[in-house]
């Protein structure tokens, strides 16, 4: 069971992915970097164009092993103080996405697994509720123009080079926040921490600006400064 102490260990085996650039896409992405600017933004998936690249069999095991193994996005704790963290940081989020996401079982369940993949794959949990906003707007069921799926518009060729190859499954929350998240922790390691190059990557606009700046700035809208004590 993957708990708050675990972070991917997928970085050094990452490797050898052979790296292009894509193509950008512009529209509708500066605007949403301003922090309100997400709750009246046109229910549009703007994204998932991550790019089909050969990979190395060693950085294709990794990753089909960093896939797999599901089970209940149940986060554990190893301190009181930790937990209560943990559900201060769910109230606040909750807050947050009730426009969103009216129902609180909905939005209760969305949080917790979004937290939990994030801390599996060593991820800031706001830079990935940032990213998710800005990619499907928080929409389970969305597809991009390219065809990409879910909450993180995940292209649906990954299911093919390290999943079971049924993209249907990227409609799934779970799953498609485990290949999101783990996508992104990739993309990360191969660009050896540069989290604007990685986003680029993510977004198949490598080296261009406006995707990036669009996931930071709605990044802001998920921090949580609260800092837990020392376990």
């Amino acid at each position: 069971m993957t708990s708050e102490r675990d972070v991917a260990s997928n970085g050094a085996a990452l490797t050898g992915l052979i790296g292009q650039t894509g193509v950008s896409r512009r529209a509708c992405l500066v605007s949403m970097a301003t922090p309100a600017a997400w709750l009246v933004a046109p229910a549009q998936a703007h994204a998932g164009g991550q790019l089909e690249e050969p990979l190395m069999d060693s950085v294709r095991t990794a990753l089909t092993s960093a896939v797999g193994n599901f089970g209940p996005p149940e986060p554990q704790f190893f301190s009181t103080e930790s937990r209560l963290h943990y559900l201060r940081w769910l109230g606040t989020m909750s807050d947050r996405l009730r426009r969103r996401k009216p129902e609180w079982e909905v939005r209760r369940d969305f949080l917790q697994t979004v937290w939990y993949e994030s801390k599996r794959a060593g991820l800031d949990v706001s830079l990935v509720m940032g990213l998710i906003q800005v990619e499907s707007a928080f929409r389970k069921f969305a597809v991009s123009s390219v065809g990409a799926r879910g909450y993180m518009q995940v292209m649906p060729f990954w299911t093919r080079v390290i999943g079971d190859g049924d993209p249907g499954k990227l409609f799934h929350m779970q799953t498609n926040l485990r290949f999101g998240c783990v996508i992104l922790r990739h993309y990360i390691d191969r660009e050896r921490g540069d989290l604007f190059m990685a986003l680029g990557r993510y977004n198949g606009s490598r080296g261009r600006s406006p995707y990036p700046d669009a996931v930071f700035g709605a990044q802001r809208n998920w921090q949580f400064s609260e800092k837990p004590a020392a376990a």
